[in-house]
């Protein structure tokens, strides 16, 4: 087994113990790094008299507006404003999470940075290591914004040494999404697959109703996802990234989750007649599937208001399949932090605007306009939801699976800089180029543990 040094991670808490970090993240090269770039007022903060503070009249969020949400934040910024006299200029950071990070680093050496920003699972902890963002424990219990009812498995993704460093917003899991009209042709049943080798065993009967090109199921690559639905593949065979920090690819359960992601892609024997089952997108799989032209996909939460309302068919969605050593899902999306180089006064101002997009009605209202879980346990079963659910009950599906199969991800794909994008690039070598899973994930792992000794390590 190949192994880091040694040293784990000394104090990391991740509460709940179903969800650690997610997937919308890391990029190779140009992202921030880790350590000493950030304000230090971050140490202050926490003890920080609130009740000697008054809010500012006007503080700025940055956003890259996660699911099409620009109208609806918008439009609660509006109510906010309305409600409390403090003005939001809501700015578009970036056109993904990588890019508001990339924003927010180099806005830590200059007078640009924002006061709330958005902090995806994978960036909150090195924009903490980088000592950019503030604990927000005591200015929530200071504002009564019962943090308790967030759902545990979501606010806990964001605890470090016991303090909370963001809190969760447009949460997601990835989901198995399959079209019904399809499956109804194919004479299955009316549900997602259990398992993999029941996808496997169904796929010669959706094949043939796919048109000319397209696929039983097709998945798309690239950092920032393939290694986030990858995941739930690698635990289904027993396998993992890492186990704490040491780097677990060269297991046999590792291994045998990279083969069995090449048998998906280039076939195997006596599956599909030898056929590959699945297909690469050229960009957008869930694009691909809202057209007809692949029966199944997995997708993020946050695509399913997109998939209803462009496709033609009847969308089906189901947790993820599991392996024949079980699976699980990871949770992903992003989460709010309050920026500790601002004064206290939009500290606190910012502080409430984080209490009001996330308390129990609006983040009904978000996921009800974006796909994306309520983060409130109050508001799983809202009045909003319910009648979201019997409208549309695939968005019970996403709520469902994060009480019954979410797991914590592995620790190197999400708190490693670079390693989201290194594990990408052994998944697409093993699915766009054939190559053997051991030398796939052999020809990364040095990189994985030099990234780990050099850019976290020394800061924990």
């Amino acid at each position: 087994m190949s192994h880091v040094i040694g040293r784990r991670r000394r104090g990391l808490v991740l509460a709940g113990a179903l969800s650690a970090a997610t997937a919308l993240a890391l990029t190779a090269c140009g992202g921030p790094a880790v350590g000493g770039s950030g304000s230090d007022s971050s140490a202050s903060a926490g003890s920080t008299d609130w009740s000697q503070v008054e809010p500012a009249d006007e503080i700025t969020f940055w956003s890259n507006h996660p699911g099409q949400s620009q109208d609806v934040e918008q439009e609660l910024i509006d109510q906010f404003t309305a409600e409390t006299g403090i003005t939001v200029d809501l700015v578009t950071a970036g056109a993904n999470y990588d890019e508001v990070a990339q924003r927010f680093q180099a806005a830590s050496q200059s007078d640009e940075m924002p006061d709330a920003v958005i902090a995806s699972d994978v960036w909150w902890f090195r924009y903490h290591l980088n000592d950019q963002i503030m604990p927000v424990d005591e200015v929530l219990d200071y504002l009564d914004a019962d943090a308790d009812d967030f759902q545990p498995a979501l606010y806990g993704d964001y605890e470090y040494e016991d303090q909370h460093w963001a809190v969760p917003y447009a949460r997601s899991t990835p989901l198995f999404y399959y079209n019904k009209d399809m499956w109804a042709a194919a004479g299955l049943p009316d549900r997602g697959p259990e398992t993999w080798e029941e996808l496997q065993e169904w796929s010669t009967q959706l094949t043939a109703q796919v048109p000319d090109g397209g696929s039983a199921f097709g998945l798309s690559t690239g950092p920032s996802w393939g290694a986030w639905w990858f995941e739930n593949m690698i635990w289904g065979q027993g396998g993992a990234y890492s186990d704490g920090f040491d780097v677990t690819l060269d297991t046999d359960e590792a291994i045998a989750g990279g083969q069995f992601l090449s048998d998906l892609f280039h076939g195997t024997d006596g599956v599909n007649g030898g056929e590959p089952v699945a297909t690469v997108s050229a960009t957008d799989s869930m694009a691909d599937f809202s057209s007809g032209l692949i029966a199944s996909t997995i997708g993020s939460t946050g695509s399913l208001t997109g998939a209803l309302g462009s496709a033609s068919f009847e969308v089906g969605t189901a947790f993820l399949p599991d392996g024949p050593d079980g699976g699980g899902s990871p949770t992903g999306g992003t989460g709010v932090a309050i920026s500790s180089s601002s004064t206290p006064e939009k500290q606190l101002a910012a502080a409430m605007f984080l209490q009001f997009l996330t308390d129990t009605e609006n983040t009904a209202t978000f996921s009800q306009a974006t796909g994306y879980m309520p983060v409130r346990t109050s508001a799983v079963e809202s009045d909003t939801m319910k009648a979201v659910y019997e409208q549309a009950p695939q968005f019970r599906t996403a709520v469902d699976q994060l009480g019954e199969k979410a797991r914590s991800q592995d620790y190197i794909r999400v708190f490693v800089p670079g390693a989201d994008a290194l594990l990408n690039t052994a998944i697409e070598q093993i699915v766009l180029e054939g190559t053997d899973p051991a030398a796939a994930f052999e020809s990364i792992t040095p990189q994985l543990e030099t990234a780990y000794r050099e850019n976290v390590e020394p800061y924990l």
